[in-house]
């Protein structure tokens, strides 16, 4: 049986593969009682070619490429940050997203919700 909790990271799942992340991050700041992250298609410069990154100072969540921007575990693992960071200071590791991440995405696999 799922719990309430796992069928609340499944259904963000499924946001996020439906090509609605902006939606999928507004329910997720609901829940986690944050301000909504901005998001954007472009890597800020220095940031190594990585996937996503979340730089505090403006509040958003940057992604390499569109097709990044449906990818769940570079959604999660940047909002991680995002719900992680107060008062400009990062209290999170990378580790935590991904477990954070990696959470979701495991619900939505055992879930019914897969596209």
């Amino acid at each position: 049986m799922f719990s309430d909790e796992d069928l609340f990271k499944a259904r963000v799942v499924q946001l996020i593969l439906k090509k609605e992340a902006k939606a999928a991050l507004e329910v997720l700041s609901e829940h986690y009682r944050v301000s909504v992250p901005g998001l954007r298609v472009g890597m800020p410069k220095r940031s190594g070619g990585k996937a996503g990154c979340y730089v505090s100072r403006s509040k958003m969540i940057h992604v390499a490429s569109m097709e990044r921007l449906h990818d769940p575990f570079v959604i999660l693992h940047e909002f991680y940050h995002h719900l992680r960071t107060h008062g400009g200071k990062h209290i999170g590791t990378e580790k935590h997203a991904n477990r954070f991440a990696q959470e979701y995405i495991t619900a939505y696999n055992q879930s019914f919700f897969k596209i």
